[in-house]
C-alpha cells in the first residue's frame, strides 16, 4: 500500500522530479518537423497551467514568476503532446509553434554555431513586438 501524500501523482501519471530547486528544463519541438525550437525551465505549477490549457507555460528563473509563451508577442506554442526522460528529469514539449520560439526573432534558439556562424532563420523583428 503507498503513503498517500499531496504531491503523489495517479498510478498512470510520471512523478516528475523537480528537484531541489522545484524546476525541470523543458525542450519545446516542432511537433512536425522535429525542430528544437526553446530550452526553458517548468516548476510544478507551469507543468500543470500546459495540461489544463494545452498552451506552453514555463517559469522565469530571472524574474521568478510564470509565463505563458506567447502572451505577450503573440508567438504561442500549443502543446500536443508533454514526454518525459528516462530520469522523470527533463520535459519535452511537442508543439505547434506560431510564430517565432526566440525572443531575438528567430524561429529557434539554436540559430547560431558556436563558431558564430548564423544559421536560423529570423520571424519577426523584436523591437516591433516588444515596443
Amino acid at each position: 500500500m503507498s503513503d498517500p501524500t499531496p504531491d503523489a501523482e495517479p498510478a498512470d501519471r510520471i512523478a516528475v522530479d523537480f528537484g531541489d530547486d522545484g524546476l525541470v528544463p523543458a525542450v519545446a519541438q516542432d511537433a512536425d518537423s522535429g525542430e528544437v525550437l526553446m530550452l526553458a525551465y517548468v516548476n510544478r505549477e507551469a507543468l500543470e497551467r500546459t495540461r489544463e490549457t494545452g498552451r506552453a507555460h514555463y517559469y522565469s528563473r530571472s524574474r521568478e514568476e510564470l509565463w505563458e509563451k506567447g502572451a505577450t508577442s503573440g508567438h504561442t506554442q500549443e502543446v500536443r503532446e508533454v514526454r518525459v526522460d528516462c530520469d522523470a528529469d527533463t520535459l519535452l514539449y511537442l508543439v505547434d509553434q506560431t510564430g517565432g520560439a526566440c525572443h531575438t526573432g528567430h524561429r529557434s534558439c539554436f540559430h547560431r554555431t558556436v563558431d558564430g556562424e548564423h544559421v536560423g532563420e529570423r520571424v519577426f523583428d523584436p523591437d516591433v513586438v516588444y515596443e
